[in-house]
C-alpha cells in the first residue's frame, strides 16, 4: 500500500477531505510549518502521525527545505500532497520528489497564479472561476495539470463566498487526483497528465 505525507499550513480543510475519502493507500503523516496549524489537531485525532517542521526556526529555505525532506522520508512517502501549504518550496526540493509532488491551486490555472485568486479573478471579470489539482515543479503553479473543477462567478459574489464555492470542488477533485495517482493512472506525457482508463479531468459545479 501506498503511503501519503500531506503538507498543512493552516486548517487543512483539503488534508480532511483526503483523511475521509477512504484511498487505496494510507496517510502515513500530516506535517506543518507552522506549530498552531489548526489541521494537526484533527490529524491527531484520527490517529494519523504528525510532526511540525517550524519554518521561522530556519535561516535559509534550503536549510528548511532539507529538514522539511528529512520529515517526509522518515515516513517513506510514495506521494507528497500540499493541501494549503503556504511556502514556496525551493528547485532542489521540488526535483527531490518530481512526479510525486502534488498540489491544489484556488484558481484555473494557468490564470491567477500565486496568492489572492479569488480578490484578482473579480477584479479581472471573469465569468468562471475554479481550482486545479497539478503536479508541482520548479515554477511556482505552473506544474502539469491533473484536473480541474470550474464555478460561476455570480453577480453579486465577493472573494468570501467565491473561495467557499471554489473550496466545495476542492474537495472534490483533490480526492480523485490523489486516488488516481494511487491506482497508478497519472503518465505525464509532453508536459500534459493523462489518465489511465479515463476519467473526468474536469469538473462543472452548478451554482
Amino acid at each position: 500500500m501506498k503511503s501519503v505525507v500531506i503538507l498543512i499550513s493552516g486548517r487543512g480543510s483539503n488534508m480532511r477531505s483526503l483523511v475521509e475519502a477512504a484511498l487505496p493507500g494510507r496517510i502515513a503523516a500530516v506535517v506543518a510549518n507552522r506549530p498552531d496549524a489548526q489541521g494537526l489537531e484533527y490529524a491527531r485525532g484520527r490517529g494519523i502521525a504528525t510532526e511540525v517542521v517550524d519554518h521561522k526556526a530556519f535561516a535559509t529555505r534550503d536549510a528548511f527545505d532539507a529538514a522539511l525532506g528529512a520529515a517526509i522520508d522518515r515516513h517513506s512517502a510514495q506521494l507528497v500532497a500540499l493541501a494549503g501549504f503556504m511556502r514556496v518550496l525551493g528547485a532542489a526540493f521540488v526535483r527531490r520528489y518530481e512526479g510525486r509532488l502534488l498540489n491544489i491551486h484556488p484558481s484555473l490555472l494557468p490564470a491567477f497564479p500565486g496568492l489572492h485568486t479569488h480578490e484578482r479573478a473579480l477584479a479581472a471579470g471573469v465569468k468562471i472561476h475554479g481550482a486545479t489539482v497539478h503536479f508541482v515543479t520548479p515554477e511556482l503553479d505552473h506544474g502539469p495539470i491533473v484536473v480541474q473543477a470550474a464555478v460561476p462567478v455570480l453577480a453579486g459574489d465577493d472573494a468570501e463566498t467565491l473561495a467557499a464555492r471554489v473550496l466545495r470542488q476542492e474537495h472534490v477533485i483533490y480526492p480523485r487526483a490523489v486516488r488516481w495517482f494511487l491506482e497508478g493512472r497519472l503518465a505525464i506525457e509532453n508536459g500534459v497528465v493523462r489518465v489511465a482508463g479515463g476519467g473526468a479531468q474536469l469538473e462543472f459545479a452548478a451554482a
